[in-house]
């Protein structure tokens, strides 16, 4: 028999998957920590703007805060409690940002008290946007970039595709895996959300072939009438990226510095599209999410519900840490941020915890070497860049360079170049730091 080749893209890496801990343990509840840290800026665009008090008691699911724009989205209360103080808290980038800060009651159910009921299908495109702006949801996959905006289709362009990004590339996170095994109603409600609010005539469940047991399952409860397929794709990194996703399923190729909007496809991560089937209906806001916490320092890894605004510090009080355990990684190896306080909150975007221990840490060099122009960098760049040329741009400061004439900003930070570089040297950490300072030189223009 022929076996049909799996669909990929050009060029990536393959790390270690790290998934095994996990990826077959089912979803379990964490309890509610005595201080939520709610950060005001979750998101990519504007913070959102406190409208609540000191003081002012808060029923769980109740919105806390309004949206600063259209870019930009809510924040609600992930417990029935007290607003303890709005201050400022530390956060993942280790930079001190405004939060609104949660005192629960030890004595109440919890239960998600600020609901409604909305009919979805009565709704136009544009207030389906709307609604899923009110929800607070975010892109769950880790970019948490604000849904409504990706589901708010510019003038003058169509969407014909919808992607529902189950592939979950970066080693170590479950969470995609297991919400699709248990929760695949859900996300079949979503997926139709989307098609309702951009217009397209069919989705396409993209899938990485390491999780036979997820495009099983999954392939068995689909409609057959439904305009809903899922595909396999080849394992390997950043094969969930979207421009990547794309390539591999529709052979679109997304222009330098276009959106998937731009060869007529919306990608959604499978989480953001599960939730807002769950959230929407009821008129409810995101206030917690799946999180892989899981690597060698843990004690009790799984996928757990973590309310949002949760301290580190409360969630390895309960799955606890070992004792030779070095370092803690928010999201994926990959493309994650290292952390060095306790204190930070668990955010929407925050799709994994990662602990590693002092084996793990003390086998990565430390010494940066230089370039001796291998050129592995170029060849496991997903979107054709020179990685080295521009690492050496990065060193003599010629961030302008870089950003108009070798497409800085194509670079989506994936790290490719940096795991596959003998000399250890930080590329993509390079990439991030010219992209910022060429942001705060342009702000001031922009008034």
């Amino acid at each position: 028999m022929i076996q049909r080749r799996v669909k990929t893209f050009g060029r990536g890496v393959h790390p270690p998957e790290h998934k095994d801990a996990t990826k077959d343990l089912a979803v379990k509840r964490l309890g509610f920590a005595p201080e939520l840290v709610v950060p005001l800026l979750q998101h990519l665009g504007a913070p959102a703007r406190p409208i609540v008090r000191k003081g002012q008691e808060v029923v769980r699911g109740e919105p806390i805060a309004a949206p600063g724009g259209f870019v930009s989205v809510p924040m609600h209360a992930p417990a029935t409690g007290v607003v303890a103080r709005i201050d400022k808290a530390v956060t993942a980038t280790g930079h001190m940002a405004p939060a609104i800060i949660i005192k629960p009651y030890p004595g109440s159910t919890q239960q998600i008290l600020y609901t409604g009921e909305a009919d979805i299908d009565a709704m136009t495109p544009e207030q389906i946007v709307a609604a899923v702006q009110d929800t607070g949801m975010v892109g769950l996959g880790g970019a948490a970039f604000p849904t409504h905006v990706k589901m708010a289709v510019p003038q003058g362009k169509t969407v014909d595709t919808v992607i529902a990004n189950g592939c979950e590339c970066e080693p170590y996170l479950t969470t995609d895996h297991r919400l699709m095994l248990e929760q695949h109603e859900n996300l079949f409600r979503g997926i139709a959300i989307a098609l309702k609010a951009t217009g397209a005539r069919e989705a396409i469940i993209g899938i990485e072939d390491n999780k036979p047991d997820v495009i099983d399952a999954l392939r068995a409860k689909l409609n057959g009438n439904a305009p809903i397929r899922v595909e396999p794709v080849k394992t390997k990194y950043p094969q969930g990226a979207e421009k990547m996703l794309i390539k591999a399923l529709l052979r679109r190729e997304v222009p330098s510095g276009g959106l998937p909007v731009d060869v007529h496809v919306g990608v959604f991560n499978v989480a953001t599209l599960a939730q807002l089937a769950e959230l929407m209906p009821r008129r409810r806001g995101l206030i917690e999410r799946i999180v892989t916490i899981t690597g060698p320092g843990v004690q009790k890894p799984g996928n757990y519900l973590v309310p949002l605004g949760t301290p580190l510090r409360y969630i390895f009080d309960q799955v606890g840490l070992n004792r030779d355990a070095r370092q803690i990684i928010l999201g994926g190896p990959m493309m994650g941020l290292s952390v060095a306080s306790l204190d930070v909150p668990v955010t929407k975007g925050v799709s994994g915890i990662i602990v590693l221990t002092e084996e793990e840490t003390a086998a990565r060099p430390n010494k940066i070497y230089p370039c001796i122009k291998c050129g592995q960098c170029v060849e496991a760049c997903p979107v054709s860049l020179n990685p080295s040329l521009m690492g050496d741009m990065a060193r003599r400061r010629e961030y302008k360079r870089m950003e108009d004439q070798y497409h800085l900003n194509d670079c989506f930070e994936c790290a490719c170049c940096t795991y596959v570089c003998p000399s250890n040297i930080p590329l993509v950490q390079y990439f991030r730091v010219a992209k910022a300072l060429n942001r705060e030189k342009k702000a001031p223009a922009n008034g």
